[in-house]
């Protein structure tokens, strides 16, 4: 009998030494919970979510021929989304979408899930920051030819109002109201829902077809600074390390590393401030002021948008944070 016990015994342990290892899950921290690098969870309270991070034309980008975009034509990485945010309001059970993107159809659906509601395909509103092919070419899949949307609200300053309503294929939204265009105006406050405001505000930049503006996004116990696309900080009127002074995060320009990334091109032409730049004025912040800070809207030459990479470890150790898509953070 004790012979059998001892048999027994040995089975299990090797049927134990067989059994698979569950992999661990890749986990992106952000600052305020962790979220899998593939989905987000989902959300019960009022909260900000990450939906893409890259620069209008995406990556990897057309026609590219550098090393940065060699294997992802063929092996595409889903973590690279043109730069948007949702927001998630889960008592008054609203979504907001910040962005149009060209990613819009992944970005809606994503932004449906995080909701711990059964929200609508269509988001409660849909806010746009200016007319470059990266923050509103997603409306044109609200169209008759694809959701055929029922008056989606957008929200659009004057001139990118204007520009959405004088000229096709956007014009043919407005007249099959598939969308239905709210006017902003600058500094002026939005009262969303019991628990978000937003406040649009003119920042300089390319305005060929409209204005452009960047959001506070305010909600009942934080707020969240959104400037995707400006010229150089020096060219604005306020002060931006005051601005991120005001708020819990700041999710800000950061399409080019610095000036060797993008030596073929003319800086004239499209003017950013550089991230070498931004991590120089913002140095003498504290540490505090600096955790603030998610550099957003990654051109896709940025070594940056590569985690791993020397470029992107230096901005952690430098004390400030790389948006992460599905990163989560509570207002």
């Amino acid at each position: 009998m004790t012979k059998n016990l001892f048999q027994i015994c040995v089975l299990f342990l090797l049927l134990g030494a067989c059994k698979p290892k569950e992999k661990p899950t890749n986990t992106i921290e952000s600052n305020t919970q962790k979220t899998t690098k593939t989905s987000i969870p989902k959300l019960n309270n009022t909260a900000l979510v990450i939906l893409g991070t890259v620069q209008d034309a995406g990556s990897p980008q057309i026609g590219c021929k550098k090393e940065c975009c060699k294997d992802l034509f063929t092996n595409p990485d889903p973590s690279r989304k043109v730069v948007s945010l949702g927001v998630v309001d889960t008592e008054n059970k609203a979504t907001f979408l910040f962005e149009a993107t060209p990613d819009i159809a992944a970005q809606v659906r994503a932004l449906k899930n995080s909701a711990s509601f059964a929200a609508e395909e269509t988001p409660t509103g849909i806010f746009l920051t200016h007319a470059h092919i990266g923050h509103y070419a997603g409306l044109m899949y609200l169209g008759k030819e694809a959701m055929n949307a029922n008056c989606a609200a957008v929200y659009a300053m004057p001139k990118m109002k204007t520009f959405l309503e004088n000229n096709g294929p956007w014009n043919q939204l407005v007249v099959n109201k598939n969308i239905e265009i709210k006017a902003t105006e600058n500094k002026k406050t939005l009262e969303l829902t019991s628990n978000l405001k937003v406040i649009p505000f003119t920042v300089p930049h390319r305005d060929e077809f409209s204005e452009t503006v960047g959001y506070t996004i305010i909600g009942p116990n934080k707020s969240a600074l959104f400037i995707p696309d400006i010229d150089k900080w020096n060219k604005w009127e306020k002060d931006i390390s005051a601005e991120i002074a005001k708020v819990d995060y700041a999710f800000i320009d950061a399409t080019f590393f610095d000036a060797e990334e993008i030596n073929n091109r003319d800086i004239s032409e499209i003017p950013h401030p550089f991230i070498v730049e931004s991590m120089a004025l913002f140095k003498k912040l504290p540490a505090s002021e600096k955790r603030k800070i998610n550099f957003i809207h990654f051109n896709h030459t940025n070594p940056a948008l590569n985690l791993e990479s020397a470029k992107a470890k230096q901005i952690i150790k430098n004390g400030f944070n790389i948006a992460k898509i599905n990163g989560v953070y509570n207002l």
